[in-house]
């Protein structure tokens, strides 16, 4: 077998972040990026950098070139606070552009690729977008772009977030939108690089999302998405059953989900779009 591309997983989390969702039974977000991209173009490598974590470093200069793609993760950090854990992201980002390695990323990234070209980041007025993204829309860019090749013009996906992109860099287009997040798709070019930004969460699953809402039930309860304690574990409990049970249409009528999110195809359709149309292209080996 042919040997296939070199991916950097760029897992934003702090280690105090991802040890709070492993206590709660959720996969460490670069892990999970990894294995999705391995399930996608199986004959790949995937190396994770945990950049927030105390003395880690990243690459500079010719070493990002090494990469054939750079893979982002979400985060719970926040891109526009003065942080020194986010700030080497940013910087990391900019070098990614300069030496063109093609970047993507889940929601997190696609702020990280807005502020580190000149887009601006800000609280979604709306609030929370937590669990479920209903009726994301294709703009007229994302019906004609790679990205989407083979997806719905209208989809719903797995999401959990408060920020959103509220000013387009000057090299971004808007992809995607819906009624919560007006940027729910971006693609950037900047200084001859590209990056192609999701706002929702192609690398969750149903268990995924389930162990999520299971770290976040207080505050999650707290914020009015529950009645109640027991009203948010009932709904982690329904999503564990139909992730191990996707027989389940009463379950999946009760949350109102479709193939959107239970087939893995249609679920990654841009995760392969990104490896098949920017990756593979430009590989360097």
């Amino acid at each position: 077998m042919a040997q296939g591309p070199r991916f950097l997983v760029v897992d934003g989390y702090t280690k105090q972040g991802r040890d709070g969702l492993a206590a709660g039974g959720a996969s460490p977000a670069g892990e999970l990026y990894a294995r999705m991209l391995k399930a996608c173009a199986p004959n790949c490598e995937a190396e994770i950098v945990y950049p927030a974590d105390p003395g880690a470093g990243l690459p500079k200069g010719a070493a990002i070139a090494q990469y054939d793609g750079i893979a982002w993760t979400g985060s719970s950090l926040t891109v526009y606070a003065d942080d020194p854990n986010v700030h080497p992201q940013i910087e990391f980002a900019r070098a990614a552009f300069e030496a063109q390695v093609p970047s993507f990323g889940s929601c997190w990234a696609a702020q990280i690729a807005a502020a580190a070209t000149g887009g601006v980041v800000a609280p979604n007025a709306r609030g929370r977008e937590m669990g479920i993204a209903r009726k994301i829309a294709l703009t007229p860019e994302g019906r004609g772009h790679p990205l989407y090749l083979g997806k719905k013009s209208v989809f719903d996906a797995f999401i959990s977030h408060e920020d959103e992109v509220t000013h387009l860099p000057p090299g971004g287009v808007l992809l995607a939108s819906n009624d919560h997040s007006q940027v729910q798709a971006i693609a950037v070019t900047h200084k001859g690089g590209v990056f192609w930004g999701l706002q929702y969460h192609p690398e969750y699953d149903l268990h995924e999302l389930a162990r999520l809402c299971f770290c976040r039930k207080q505050r999650l309860t707290d914020m009015g998405f529950f009645a109640d304690m027991d009203a948010a574990q009932r709904y982690v409990d329904l999503l564990e059953t139909l992730h191990q049970d996707p027989a389940r249409r009463d379950i999946a009528w009760l949350l109102g989900i479709d193939e959107d999110i239970t087939n893995e195809d249609v679920r990654r359709a841009e995760v392969r779009n990104w490896i098949e149309r920017l990756v593979l292209p430009n590989m360097r080996r």
